[in-house]
């Protein structure tokens, strides 16, 4: 059946080109749109992104905004027509190169643009995309994407940009795929009220007052390679706070932006943000980005990972808007978008998906990172309690890889279960060092780079020592959870797996009687000789699996 699902997905993506809407495996429907979203188009695959200029006019009142994104790309193919994307209500008025205003044919959210100047193998162009517009409003950011136009308790405008999912294009025109980021970097110019401020991704290396017009431009520097929704603007009322963290790479600034009647609040409340620091140069090596700086920056929304420029809304408490999300106190220990989103610094900013459906490389890893940061501050049973609590929010509806080349992530088991593999994953290598190194090595092999789900499970199989590829087809692939059943009879252990993908043999923990056992089951069943007088068999808590006495217990 495999060779039928891969030969089904292969025509259903030709065919969506030209068919409105087409029917997938597990039910989706997606459209032309979804494709040129989804997809290396011709129109993108000829060329690589090197660099963003993005200047913004903001003007709250009207909830509108007009500006320039000037784009720096070098040629590494045969040149065809050019794809870049904006998301109506904006509209993308004009494309300018070499002073020369180019051609530009509209297909919904993808915009083609015909080029007129040659186009060299090798060289660097720029080209200059005019926009303006009333974006799509977030309904619930940011879950549900677009930009945030909200009031502070001054009555002061106080916004913010989500869009994540709904994608970067919902205000501004870029590539607004994954698998390309800008290699060196983005300066963004962000123009707004004289009576507010920007804060954005980067370094602020400029302000300029405008007295004509009462506003003020902050001009903001990332000088590493950012993906296109991490990019932000978060205007408001704010104030400003720091501390330096002597790190892994030396003396890294911490940056904290908060409204002005929260500043007291942040300052005790921030004080995870270097906790968090601490533990994760520990597990994953050295945060990927000092050269832009760490910030956190309050918004109206609950929070995200924009690079270099996390954004917080956990309205100063600890936990997940005062939950613990595993059930079990430790989720009362630290402020969870704090934790959560600045995870993200490593596994989405610096590894990061080359197609959405493996966002699992983005949520598993953080939502593991959570356990992580409890083991490093409260010990490893403290964080084992934590990410099995957090199995009840497992839904296995639907496989965690989702559809490649429509922008389809899987399902949002993602986060959890994702994690709960990883968990699984350390006790199969059992040795903390060597798991320690595997994390640690993953952010240094693909520092700065996008990645498929391939890369990280050839990587971790490879530095494990052992052939994983079972362990991931049946958590990432399947919505199965394995059953291990066996009986015991007459001193003989009768075990095998159940409800599983038909090569996996993963190897598993036990406790007979109290003494650890470890067996390698596989689908066919297995006999163990145990002492004839064994009474109890016990599957370790800490590999997400299911268990069942054939015999009864």
């Amino acid at each position: 059946m495999n060779w039928m699902k891969s030969l089904l997905i292969a025509a259903t993506l030709t065919f969506s080109f030209t068919a409105r809407a087409q029917l997938f495996p597990h039910g989706e429907a997606f459209t032309r749109q979804d494709t040129l979203r989804g997809t290396i188009t011709p129109e993108r695959a000829w060329w690589d992104l090197a660099h963003y200029t993005l200047e913004v006019k903001v003007e709250p009142e009207k909830q509108f905004l007009s500006g320039t994104n000037t784009m720096t790309y070098t040629v590494t193919g045969q040149p065809q027509r050019m794809q870049i994307d904006l998301q109506a209500p904006m509209k993308l008025t004009k494309a300018v190169q070499n002073a020369e205003e180019l051609p530009i044919e509209h297909d919904g959210n993808a915009h083609f643009i015909s080029l007129k100047q040659e186009q060299v193998q090798g060289k660097n162009y720029d080209i200059t995309f005019h926009f303006s517009g009333k974006p799509v409003v977030a309904q619930r950011p940011p879950w549900d994407g677009g930009l945030t136009w909200q009031k502070d308790s001054n009555g002061l405008p106080f916004i913010a940009n989500a869009n994540q999912g709904i994608g970067s294009s919902v205000w501004w025109p870029n590539k607004d795929h994954p698998s390309d980021e800008p290699d060196k970097g983005v300066l963004l110019k962000v123009e707004v009220p004289e009576n507010l401020m920007d804060v954005s991704n980067g370094r602020l290396i400029d302000t300029q007052h405008n007295r004509k017009a009462n506003t003020k431009t902050y001009t903001w520097e990332v000088k590493n390679p950012i993906n296109n929704y991490g990019i932000n603007i978060n205007i408001g009322d704010y104030v400003h706070f720091s501390e330096k963290y002597q790190g892994e790479k030396g003396e890294l600034d911490m940056d904290y932006y908060v409204l002005r009647d929260n500043l007291e609040k942040a300052k005790e409340q921030f004080k995870d943000a270097k906790r968090m620091m601490e533990a994760f140069e520990h597990w994953f090596g050295p945060y990927p980005f000092y050269e832009d700086g760490y910030k956190l920056v309050e918004v109206p929304y609950l929070g995200m990972e924009h690079q270099s420029s996390v954004t917080y809304g956990n309205a100063y408490g600890n936990g997940y808007l005062g939950r613990d999300l595993s059930g079990t106190g430790w989720g009362l220990k630290f402020d969870f978008i704090i934790i959560h989103e600045s995870g993200h610094e490593w596994f989405a900013n610096n590894i990061t998906n080359k197609d959405v459906a493996d966002m699992w490389i983005h949520e598993g890893f953080t939502a593991y990172s959570e356990s992580l940061f409890l083991d490093y501050f409260y010990g490893k049973e403290a964080a084992s309690d934590y990410v099995l609590g957090t199995r009840m929010a497992i839904n296995n509806d639907r496989p965690v890889i989702g559809t490649y080349g429509v922008n389809y992530e899987g399902s949002g088991d993602m986060y959890y279960k994702g994690a709960n593999m990883l968990h699984t994953i350390r006790q199969l290598i059992n040795d903390d060092d060597k798991w320690r190194e595997i994390l640690r090595g993953l952010n240094r092999e693909f520092y700065h780079q996008t990645v498929t789900t391939k890369q990280i499970e050839n990587y971790i199989s490879d530095h494990a020592d052992m052939n994983l590829e079972p362990v991931f087809d049946q958590y990432l692939r399947d919505v199965r959870i394995p059953i291990f059943s066996y009986t015991i009879k007459n001193g003989m252990l009768i075990y095998r797996w159940e409800n599983t993908v038909k090569s996996f043999n993963m190897p598993l923990k036990v406790w007979v009687d109290g003494e650890e056992v470890w067996l390698k089951p596989t689908t066919q069943w297995q006999n163990k000789k145990l002492d004839p007088t064994t009474s109890a068999l016990t599957v370790d808590r800490n590999f997400y699996v299911a268990k069942m006495n054939v015999m009864g217990e």
